[in-house]
């Protein structure tokens, strides 16, 4: 697992160091700098995958995310001309690649490293690591199939377009993580698990894949009861959203990275709420997550998983991403609160999810 990553000159970061655990949870204002966390693991990721970031340099535009040119990159005040990522993980293997800045290039050189080459054996870069965007598949009556990314690499795709295809793949495996079943009436197998998890956001439904090889499609349907099935087109926009989410966290084995922005949309506030459950309980499993929310629902989720023993306090790390303007200058603040075993938490800076109060102190 990756327990450290430290950020110099990039974006909004001069020099800002973010502890890492098994769950690690970023919030805050939009445009604070949460996605630009994410946003250099998946330009590590992404130079790896084009055989640049060992000793030409770094991607900034690819399939996994497209920064720009450096001159987007670079910290607006920085002092030297150059941008650097460190990250060290559970093993103590640290690993620091520094990239020259050069204004207008889209993949910056390599102008000093010191890699210890083992960290390329992480699941930062191997096939145990899942990337979910904020912008996920919509409903739609087909989906894509691919052999390469489902077969060969077990992925899902960025925005979760292969999860139907993963699913009628993998349908009667066992889940990896017999703690993540729903309960123990229900069948370990992949889509029974993912069918009890959905029902938490929509009770009784049930899924139905069907595979189109030649034209390299499949179709999704759901039912709910006695129902016949309906197109996913016809059902509640935020089943389909959902479903590549539960699907990598249930079929993901120890040691993955997960990587998941926005996990609530769509979702109403018992769903959301479940869904933060399911992502503390993945972490207690072996499985890295790194999740960017707005929903104190997905949050207290995970804080009732923490008080029911679900998952160890010392295993979720907070960072709240605070922005403001100082002498008119854009200052990034990370404030990191505490969860405590009872579910507590030992600070609430302002904005920290904390506008539900305030708008019921207004009102009364």
């Amino acid at each position: 697992m990756l327990t450290s990553l430290t950020l110099k000159n990039f974006k909004p970061f001069e020099n800002q160091s973010f502890s890492l655990k098994p769950l690690t949870l970023l919030s805050g204002l939009n445009s604070s700098g949460k996605s630009s966390l994410l946003q250099s693991l998946l330009l590590l990721r992404q130079s790896y995958q084009q055989d640049l970031l060992k000793d030409i340099g770094l991607a900034l535009n690819g399939d996994l995310v497209c920064i720009g040119t450096a001159q987007d990159a670079l910290f607006e005040r920085a002092k030297e001309d150059l941008i650097s990522f460190e990250i060290i993980n559970d093993n103590n293997i640290s690993s620091n690649w520094v990239f020259e800045y050069d204004r207008d290039a889209d993949i910056i050189k390599i102008s000093d490293s010191d890699i210890e080459l083992k960290i390329y054996e992480s699941s930062l870069f191997n096939d145990q690591f899942h990337y979910l965007r904020a912008d996920r598949i919509t409903p739609k009556n087909y989906f894509e199939m691919s052999e390469f990314k489902v077969k060969q690499h077990q992925q899902l795709g960025n925005q979760g377009e292969f999860a139907p295809h993963f699913l009628s793949i993998y349908e009667y495996q066992e889940i990896a993580n017999q703690n993540l079943s729903y309960s123990d009436q229900i069948p370990l197998n992949l889509k029974n698990q993912v069918e009890a998890w959905l029902g938490e956001i929509s009770p009784g439904t049930r899924i139905y894949i069907e595979s189109y090889l030649g034209m390299d499609l499949v179709s999704l349907k759901y039912s709910y009861g006695l129902s016949n099935p309906y197109r996913s087109t016809n059902v509640g926009f935020g089943i389909t959203y959902t479903l590549p989410i539960i699907v990598a966290l249930l079929s993901a084995t120890p040691d993955t990275l997960i990587l998941l922005e926005n996990p609530e949309a769509h979702l109403h506030p018992k769903g959301q709420s479940k869904i933060g459950e399911l992502i503390a309980l993945a972490a207690s499993c072996g499985i890295q997550i790194i999740v960017e929310t707005h929903s104190d629902h997905l949050l207290n989720g995970i804080r009732k998983a923490v008080r029911h023993n679900k998952i160890n306090a010392e295993d979720v790390q907070i960072h709240y991403f605070q922005r403001y303007l100082k002498k008119g200058q854009a200052i990034t603040e990370i404030i990191s609160p505490r969860i405590y075993q009872d579910g507590g938490i030992d600070k609430w800076p302002d904005g920290f999810f904390d506008q539900a109060e305030k708008d019921l102190m207004e009102l009364l």
